[in-house]
């Protein structure tokens, strides 16, 4: 029975995307879009279905499908794995998925590829869940390839864009960098344990005795490698500012629930790994809180709103790194899941705002959207009141937690922690006053069409705004449904105390002061001073910097692309006109010798017999000389 509903749960968007790639023309928009959406909602409601009975079974689900691969004492069987951990994520996966599937039916309607669009979105689905639900690494990597595929074609999908080309190649390439470590560290596990199997794994290490401390090491690093290129921290970051290139749906489904969640995902499925090696651990705390804080400054003089938005991204996947980097990979997980919520949102609320303004993303071009766009203000309102840490949203007791864990061991990345948050609450309330408050500075034209969207858009975001209000509650200070859910997973939440005293309200009250602060100095300068932001060539100092993010692009460009290219070019105009000059040369002697050899195709009889009889002297007097 199980085993049946596994694959349902699996095989669902695989099924939609068969059938929209094979007859989603045919059947027309609006139903490849239905379709599409109903195989992820299928996929949500099997999981939903596991997430009641996996309590009954805290050992959770292992099936088997068949042997993979046996060399030796090394065998990989392709099997599927159901647990506290992977349930949590399949929901917010197929749940999150299907809001955003079912939005994508009125924002992608007159697109002409829009069963192409479906398609990918239900391949998309699928990987990610293929990566989830695996029971060892090797079946990890086929769903993490996958999504990089997929990211590939859905940022890249208006192809007839080179700039969205470009994003697309660019984020299959960084993501190529990272998966080369990714593989390492899992042939590195391979050799040192014979297995790739979470389970035999765990237990391997928990009753090895010489584990070969230097090579875990290595191994642990190379997959945080791995996760950094999937979750875009540096130096593997800037595919995904980029890959805001696609159509919105593609934003909200890659930045918030499902790819760049997976090095999370991997992360906290080895713990047992982690937790072994420290010095990797104080790397990823440090690599998460300096890409919080890094990404955060950029996000704060952005003026394409989904620009925005993506270094929002980045910044709050730099917390969530940070937090695993201090062993709290159970606060990690929690601000995974209102992340996916309240990130979702804002990126379904910004295709809602650049629907309406036919393609618009400039802030500039903005404002006095609140009175016609109602439903899309007051979900991004909640939204960003969430990701600002204001009480009592979801992202206040997840970012709250991470700030905690991060004063009570390591209080320099507190406070690069806590100066990235303010950061956060001002650029993103920075961002609702451009684009909701004040008059219009748009076109005429612009302004004579805003409408509010259809309620195929806005009922996603009603959900997502209630889930990001509300999903706080599933880990309370003091009192976490979550953690206990995770024991299984995370044993050491069995006996961790969670006891709150004058230090963590104190704590708490500094992180609200702090986003307060940002709100209220966005609140000063857009509002009460009415200011604008310049345009790009008048933008100078330091903001100039910020506004390029960095240099960091042309710094790669310079240090790699460029390189490449003129080795690239040196090869093809002097190696290769060398070699082919090389190659041309062989034929033309060739012909020569075949032409001269003609010659002596005259026809005459007898000048044949001559020849023969002088090739025959030849050999006999060759025989005779060799005796």
């Amino acid at each position: 029975m199980n085993t049946n509903i596994v694959l349902v749960l699996v095989l669902a968007p695989f099924l939609g995307f068969l059938i929209n790639v094979f007859l989603g023309k045919s059947l027309g928009k609006t139903l490849s879009g239905v379709i599409g959406t109903l195989s992820v909602l299928i996929s949500f409601v099997a999981t939903v279905y596991f997430f009641g009975g996996i309590a009954a079974q805290p050992e959770g689900i292992k099936i088997s499908l068949f042997d993979w691969i046996q060399i030796s004492n090394f065998s990989v069987d392709f099997g599927f794995q159901l647990d506290q951990l992977s349930v949590l994520w399949l929901l917010f996966v197929t749940g999150i998925g299907t809001l955003i599937h079912m939005y994508s039916i009125s924002y992608m309607h007159d697109d002409a590829n829009m069963h192409k669009f479906f398609a990918y979105l239900n391949l998309f689905i699928f990987f990610m869940i293929v990566l989830v639900v695996g029971s060892n690494l090797l079946v990890l990597f086929i769903g993490w390839e996958g999504v990089g595929l997929c990211s590939y074609l859905l940022i890249g999908f208006w192809y007839k864009n080179q700039e969205y080309n470009d994003a697309a190649k660019k984020a299959f390439i960084m993501n190529r960098i990272g998966d080369l470590g990714l593989l390492v560290g899992i042939f590195i596990i391979g050799n040192l344990f014979s297995t790739l199997d979470y389970a035999s794994l765990k237990t391997a290490i928990s009753s090895a005795t010489d584990i070969d401390m230097y090579m875990l090491s290595i191994a642990a690093f190379a997959l945080f490698i791995g996760a950094c290129g999937k979750s875009a921290q540096i130096p593997l970051y800037t595919w995904l500012p980029d890959a805001m290139a696609g159509p919105t749906p593609v934003s909200a489904l890659i930045h918030a629930a499902t790819m760049v969640t997976a090095g999370i995902f991997m992360i906290t499925r080895l713990n047992f790994i982690f937790d072994l090696t420290p010095y990797v651990q104080t790397i990823i705390a440090i690599i998460g809180a300096v890409t919080a804080l890094v990404a955060a400054t950029i996000g704060l003089i952005q003026n394409d709103i989904k620009k925005v938005l993506a270094y929002s991204t980045v910044s709050q996947l730099g917390l969530m790194f940070l937090a695993l980097g201090l062993g709290a990979y159970e606060v990690a997980v929690f601000h995974v899941i209102t992340h996916a919520f309240f990130k979702a949102c804002l990126f379904l609320g910004s295709g809602s705002v650049i629907h309406a303004l036919h393609g618009e993303q400039d802030m500039r071009n903005m404002g006095g959207l609140k009175k016609v766009m109602p439903i899309t203000f007051a979900t991004m309102l909640i939204a960003s009141l969430a990701i600002s840490g204001v009480p009592l949203f979801s992202g206040f007791f997840s970012k709250d937690e991470i700030l905690l864990v991060a004063f009570h061991q390591n209080i320099p990345l507190w406070v690069v922690g806590s100066i990235a948050s303010i950061m956060t609450a001002f650029y993103m309330f920075r961002l609702m006053f451009l684009t909701f408050f004040k008059e219009f500075r748009g076109t005429a034209e612009q302004k004579s069409h805003l409408h509010e969207s259809s309620s195929l858009m806005t009922i996603p975001l009603i959900v997502l705004a209630i889930l990001a209000t509300v999903g706080g509650l599933i880990s309370l200070p003091g009192n976490s449904w979550l953690n206990g859910y995770l024991i299984p997973i995370l044993p050491k939440l069995a006996t961790a105390e969670h006891h709150f005293g004058t230090t963590e309200y104190t704590l708490m009250a500094i992180a609200v002061v702090g986003a307060l602060i940002g709100i209220g100095l966005a609140y000063s300068k857009y509002i009460k001073q009415n200011s604008v932001p310049v345009a790009d060539a008048e933008i100078t100092g330091f903001a100039k910097v910020l506004y390029n993010k960095y240099y960091v692009d042309e710094f790669y460009d310079a240090l790699f692309v460029k390189p490449i290219n003129f080795l690239s070019q040196f090869f093809r105009d002097t190696v290769e006109t060398g070699l082919s000059s090389l190659v041309y040369g062989f034929g033309k002697v060739t012909n020569e010798l075949s032409y001269q050899g003609k010659k002596i195709q005259t026809g005459s009889i007898g000048l044949y017999l001559f020849v023969f009889v002088l090739g025959l002297c030849a050999i006999i007097s060759y025989l005779f000389l060799a005796q």
